[in-house]
């Protein structure tokens, strides 16, 4: 499974790298970041359909996650990707938002892994 991750943190990529090595390696996921809103939509433009799941940050700065997530929603190429939301605050506003603008599920940051994990399982 292809995951696309947008992140402006740039240590994110060596964090999932490093919790995912296995499944990486046993092929069961492949990741791919995005340091920004702007980077990820021109990495779906041109990488159409190529990215299942879609895990993107909302406090980012320029483009903000929901922002994106209404953008990817607008033009979503078929079959739409799966796309979960991540905060670093529990704000009930902004997932609300999120789950209005077609996000399909969410999580709060420090991000627990072995959940994340369980979800991506039962996705695939």
């Amino acid at each position: 499974m292809k995951i696309l991750v947008v992140d402006d943190e740039q240590d994110i990529k060596a964090l999932f790298e490093q919790r995912f090595r296995r499944e990486i390696r046993e092929g069961a996921f492949s990741f791919a970041f995005c340091f920004s809103g702007e980077e990820a939509l021109t990495f779906l433009r041109e990488h159409p359909s190529e990215a299942v799941l879609i895990l993107s940050d909302i406090n980012m700065p320029g483009m903000s996650g929901l922002e994106l997530l209404r953008r990817i929603r607008e033009n979503a190429p078929e079959p739409p990707p799966f796309i979960v939301m991540i905060t670093a605050y529990g704000d009930p506003e902004k997932q609300e938002e999120a789950m209005r603008l077609g996000a399909n599920d969410f999580l709060n940051k420090p991000l627990d892994f072995s959940t994340l994990k369980q979800k991506l399982t039962h996705l695939t």
